[in-house]
């Protein structure tokens, strides 16, 4: 690739050479050495350790006996084991709820509201906040029943002999008055009753159940509440998590190997004829786009079974194609080349549909507004324009908005223009209020990723780090990324893996790296090219597929050490089983 002299300290410019915990378990299954002759009765039998007057349970003596039997019962309950509950009350010793809780629940299913609200007054609620918003749910309840069996002066009395003299909500009262003046506020205002009584009371039942504390009632679906939280902590605390949810058990504690991180090179692809400079995978993860030096781009296709075939080579370009775009719905592409012009695509045909660009200005970076109408580019004049599918300029903002190396996002909501303003900062650009902020940095900026979720920024830097900014809120750094190379070509990182837990960047010693996104942790460094590695991109939808594009000609498609793709040799493409030919 063309260079520039290393005495020089200017930012690269363009995609040429540039100047250089211990997871804490929930649930301790400790094993205990006991005799083997040991019976049922006698574990049964083991005396509990207390705390004051509370019976503890479990090998750390932290869960409160009561609580935990409650829990279990409730469970039961929740599962339809109606009689095992009863049981369990009954030979424990150990009430789920007092009676004036269960008499007032079983009011509340029977519609009896009048006598569900002098049993809420028997209850220890010390909270006077509690008992006045649990009567105003237990009342607004009642006025929506009435008011669909069409008494109304029933409701309007509820409205305002009952409802009104509680001095709350009001707000609610004026939207439930709105209902007796017209019926279908209640239907606009998502006040009506549902038309299955008994599933509207028991719905309402649980909306109830938020208000009173939990010594009084139960949350509902608590036992299954905190093993998820159990689970959560499990995974997140599991460094090479990168499986679906529906794979974890409760019969073991949860804890991946190093062999769910894409590591073993499954193909090779070799259509290129120069440097391949940029990769994409589609929003779906049916399709993967490369561009290259070689003045084309290639459209790929990902096979249900994994194996990524050629689908259209894109020609038309006078230079290198500098990076690409797929639009939200994945039905076009744009590419954009090097200070040229920007081409979009008809991925099902691999036709060229319209081509931007202004006389005297060159085009540098290209992205997509979520309805998949409106073209944004940066152009060497560092403005930013924004055009219809048809080439007609809607909008363009002068000034200092981009530089020729700029990378461009665009947030899912379409509020948000992203792109490198100045050699140490990126702009977020609110094009509709009008407002801007700055990421700024100490060091040159190269590159940048922006996450899924619209909440972070992957920032590539000329230092060799990889800084991890928050945008949602305040602006911050909260992760950064060491180990990779980069001292003369623009290298570029991505998000990737289950929920984008991690971190893959190319590098310049020819390999892969892979850091664990919240910790920072480096987990894992893949050989296999044999030229400076420029870009790589991770499939959204397989957690399992991470693609790289290198300086000597070729993307490696890598996957998990299991996964084996038979040789062959279709479409210019050289299919490799592990990295072996």
């Amino acid at each position: 690739m063309g260079g520039l002299d290393d005495s020089e300290c200017e930012p690269p410019l363009k995609r040429v050479k540039v100047p250089s915990g211990d997871l804490k378990k929930l649930l301790d299954d400790s094993s205990h050495t006991e005799p083997l002759s040991i019976s049922l009765g006698d574990l049964m039998a083991r005396p509990l350790s207390f705390q004051g007057d509370r019976e503890m349970v479990g090998s750390k003596g932290v869960i409160n006996k009561q609580e935990f039997i409650k829990i279990i019962t409730s469970a039961l309950y929740s599962l339809g084991y109606d009689r095992t509950g009863a049981l369990l009350e009954e030979e424990s010793g150990i009430r789920l709820h007092s009676s004036a809780v269960n008499l007032f629940m079983q009011q509340v299913l029977d519609g009896k509201w009048d006598e569900s609200l002098a049993t809420l007054h028997d209850i220890d609620l010390s909270d006077e906040t509690v008992v006045k918003s649990a009567s105003f749910l237990i009342l607004e309840q009642k006025f929506l029943e009435l008011l669909k069996e069409g008494k109304v002066m029933a409701a309007l009395g509820t409205l305002r002999n009952e409802i009104m003299p509680l001095s709350i909500n009001v707000g609610r009262v004026h939207d439930l008055a709105a209902c007796i003046i017209s019926p279908s506020q209640c239907v606009v205002l998502k006040l009506s009753s549902q038309n299955n009584a008994t599933n509207s009371r028991s719905r309402f039942l649980e909306k109830l159940q938020i208000l009173f504390p939990a010594a009084v009632m139960v949350p509902e679906r608590r036992l299954e509440h905190l093993v998820e939280q159990a689970l959560d902590v499990q995974r997140d605390g599991c460094v090479f998590h990168n499986t679906l949810d529906s794979e974890l058990s409760l019969y073991s504690d949860h804890q991946c190997g190093r062999n769910q991180i894409p590591s073993q090179t499954l193909q090779i692809l070799r259509a290129h004829k120069d440097e391949v400079w940029f990769l994409q995978f589609s929003h779906n993860g049916k399709y993967m786009a490369s561009s290259s030096k070689d003045q084309s781009a290639i459209i790929w296709e990902v096979k249900e079974n994994g194996q990524v075939l050629l689908k259209h080579t894109l020609t038309g370009h006078q230079k290198p194609v500098l990076t690409i775009s797929w639009s939200p719905d994945d039905h076009q592409l744009l590419t954009c080349g090097l200070e040229e012009v920007i081409r979009r695509w008809d991925v099902k045909s691999g036709e060229c549909l319209h081509v931007y660009e202004r006389a005297d200005v060159g085009l540098v970076s290209c992205g997509w507004f979520p309805d998949s109408k409106v073209v944004v580019s940066g152009l060497t004049d560092k403005s930013i324009c924004l055009w219809d599918l048809d080439g007609r300029e809607i909008d363009c903002w002068k000034g200092q908005r981009t530089i020729n190396i700029s990378d461009m996002a665009i947030t899912a909501d379409g509020k948000m223009i992203i792109s490198i303003c100045r050699e140490t900062a990126i702009l977020l650009f609110d094009w509709e209020a009008k407002f801007e902020r700055l990421i700024e940095e100490e060091q040159f900026i190269t590159s940048f990723t922006l996450s899924a979720d619209n909440k972070f920024l992957l920032v590539n830097l000329m230092n060799q780090e990889i800084h991890l900014w928050s945008i949602a809120r305040d602006l911050k750094i909260v992760s950064k990324y060491k180990g990779h190379r980069r001292a003369r070509f623009i290298v570029r990182s991505c998000f990737g893996g289950f929920e984008q837990a991690f971190i893959a960047s190319g590098s310049e010693d020819s390999q892969v790296y892979i850091w664990h996104r919240a910790t920072g942790e480096l987990l894992s460094m893949l050989p296999g090219h044999s030229g400076a590695v420029n870009c790589v991109s991770w499939n959204p939808k397989n957690p399992h597929m991470l693609a790289s594009a290198s300086d000597d000609r070729t993307i490696r498609v890598w996957g998990l050490d299991d996964l084996k793709c038979k040789g062959t040799q279709s479409n210019g493409i050289v299919l490799h089983s592990n990295g072996r030919t």
